[in-house]
């Protein structure tokens, strides 16, 4: 029987994100991705993860889909066999003028979608989403922008929501037990690799640390095999 494997996605992303990688884990592992649908809070989303999940199943959250999974963690960590938090963060808005300009660097977004479009916006976004010369892979470009346009505006407004008011996960990082991959692209610029290993060196048990070479935020898309194969190790872990 195959080990349940929950993936939830990142801001305004899919299955899209994940496919790359899928080939290589469907062999022994169910894998199913999570649609955060109209939530507009992270702990909403970890509640709707737990609602269709088995008693007990690995997860993996890319982004806010990581975000969403220590929610899961602070909910109910004793069903979580393994946890893979994959270019993300554990911390709440920061206070003061850094809150502040980050309010304004996702309204700006927001506002360009309100305005422009989805797609117009999705484009703006991109560019700082994927290692630099990426940006010249057409087929790589076009597939995030579709996903992107595919949901709606209300979603990004609930979405962003969630992300600004997000809770602050320090405490839950420091008590998860289960094997846990820290994972995210070299050239992560959203989520860099110091923020990855500051939350490793929270977790109680030895970590995964992975930096994915020659990628940005979109791991799994940008690099499925350097995923894949450190997600097949983690998952290995008992």
């Amino acid at each position: 029987m195959k080990h349940p494997l929950y993936l939830a996605p990142g801001l305004m992303c899919d299955g899209t994100t994940w496919q790359p990688v899928l080939p290589a884990l469907a062999e022994r592992f169910e894998c199913t991705v999570v649609d955060h649908g109209l939530a507009n809070s992270l702990p909403q989303m970890a509640r709707q993860i737990l609602d269709q999940a088995p008693e007990r199943f690995a997860l993996a959250g890319h982004s806010m889909g990581g975000r969403a999974a220590l929610e899961v963690m602070r909910l109910a960590p004793e069903r979580v066999t393994h946890l893979g938090l994959f270019d993300t963060g554990h911390l709440p808005k920061a206070d003061g003028a850094a809150g502040e300009a980050e309010i304004a660097k996702r309204m700006s977004f927001l506002n360009i979608a309100r305005t422009q479009g989805i797609r117009a916006m999705a484009q703006a976004w991109v560019q700082g989403m994927v290692a630099p010369h990426r940006l010249q892979d057409h087929d790589l470009i076009e597939s995030i922008l579709d996903m992107v346009e595919r949901k709606s505006l209300d979603i990004f407004e609930r979405q962003i929501h969630a992300l600004i008011h997000r809770p602050d996960a320090t405490d839950v990082v420091k008590q998860i037990q289960c094997p846990t991959l820290v994972l995210c692209g070299e050239l992560d610029s959203w989520a860099p690799v110091a923020q990855h290993q500051a939350l490793a060196d929270l977790l109680p048990a030895r970590p995964t640390v992975v930096s994915i070479p020659d990628c940005g935020h979109m791991a799994m898309q940008e690099q499925p095999q350097a995923v894949a194969q450190a997600m097949l190790d983690w998952l290995s872990t008992h």
